[in-house]
């Protein structure tokens, strides 16, 4: 723009300088001048007019590249996140970054460009291990945090039984839809009903059973509850959600983590299947929802009596026996059948004395 307005006011002078030196008038002289003036103007503001078009903006190769290997790697972090556990992880890339760790063999006679090109390589190449070593670092922190949330409070959700209480079977009950029943209306809030016979199921199972609550509510819901559920305290553990297993977006029960013999524990619930992660040991009852005629825990009395008194080796084994079929009703069938054979037994010996 500087160029263009010398340019213009020195063609101005030199009009000026022509019209001073032609003969004419005065009135020619100024009117020659102010032609010069009048284009001199036009010039510069022509100049004036024009603007230096803005270089246009480009992506370097460089900026490509790096985009490129930021997201390739954003992208194999959450692959491997996905398909991979971290020990499978840390298996299959040791060897890759033991190898890149190891320095580049150089001969003694190589050239110095050689050398260069060696150590260059070599400091190039622990790039991608200490990326891959961040990455484990991370993800491990995540997954500690995350399984802090998931797992059970502890591996020992309930304390050593004495010696004398080792042959005790413990008996697990759920809490919502098996001993109680929440309820929700606008006029009055939530209410907690008991459902029939509850008191007195657990009073006498009390003195056969280590009797547990294992329920997926919060400490702050349960305790209550049971504070006017159990008024003479037969209810000897309280679990609640923390310390029950998070997986799949569920909270279950982890039996294994009771620190008692699995093969002594019976698990009775409502929803038994679908919150324990040991269908082996659980006697599903119908959920109760405010049935006022219900008599589910009332009719298990009489098996859970038997097992207290016989003491099975495995209780998985004889649930396994009523798979498929209602175990207080499968009980009392199988109770009369014997009745049935020991009668006819009776009458057969009466027939050989006669």
């Amino acid at each position: 723009m500087a160029a263009v307005t010398r340019a213009a006011r020195s063609r101005a002078l030199l009009l000026h300088r022509v019209a001073a030196a032609l003969p004419f008038s005065t009135a020619a002289s100024e009117t020659a001048a102010a032609a010069a003036a009048a284009a001199a103007a036009s010039d510069a503001s022509a100049g004036a007019g024009e603007q230096p078009a803005p270089p246009r903006k480009r992506w370097g190769l460089l900026k490509f590249g790096a985009f490129a290997a930021v997201f390739g790697a954003l992208g194999a972090a959450g692959y491997s996140s996905y398909a991979y556990t971290l020990e499978e992880v840390d298996q299959k890339t040791r060897e890759f970054r033991r190898n890149m760790i190891t320095p580049r063999s150089v001969a003694e006679d190589a050239s110095e460009f050689e050398k260069f090109q060696a150590m260059a390589y070599s400091t190039a190449m622990k790039v991608p291990v200490a990326a891959i070593e961040f990455y484990m670092d991370v993800r491990n922190t995540i997954e500690d945090h995350i399984r802090g949330f998931a797992e059970p409070t502890s591996d020992k959700l309930l304390p050593d039984l004495e010696p004398l209480n080792q042959h005790v079977f413990t008996l697990v009950l759920d809490l919502n839809e098996t001993l109680v029943y929440s309820d929700w209306q606008r006029e009055r809030g939530w209410r907690t009903f008991k459902r029939p016979g509850v008191e007195a199921f657990i009073e006498h199972m009390g003195k056969f059973y280590e009797v547990v609550v294992y329920s997926d509510q919060m400490p702050m819901y349960v305790d209550p509850v049971l504070e006017r559920l159990d008024t003479k305290g037969f209810i000897t553990g309280r679990l609640s959600r923390p310390a029950t297993k998070y997986q799949d977006g569920k909270h279950y029960r982890d039996l294994s983590k009771l620190n008692r013999n699995p093969a002594q524990v019976i698990y009775i619930s409502g929803h038994a299947l679908e919150s324990c992660l040991q269908p082996e040991n659980c006697v599903t009852i119908k959920p109760w929802k405010l049935e006022t005629d219900d008599t589910q825990l009332l009719d298990l009395i009489p098996f859970l009596e038997y097992v207290a008194m016989v003491r099975p080796s495995d209780i998985r084994t004889v649930l396994a026996s009523y798979q498929g079929c209602d175990v207080a009703a499968g009980f009392i069938e199988r109770s009369k059948e014997h009745q049935r054979r020991m009668q006819e037994q009776k009458q057969h010996g009466r027939i050989w004395r006669r």
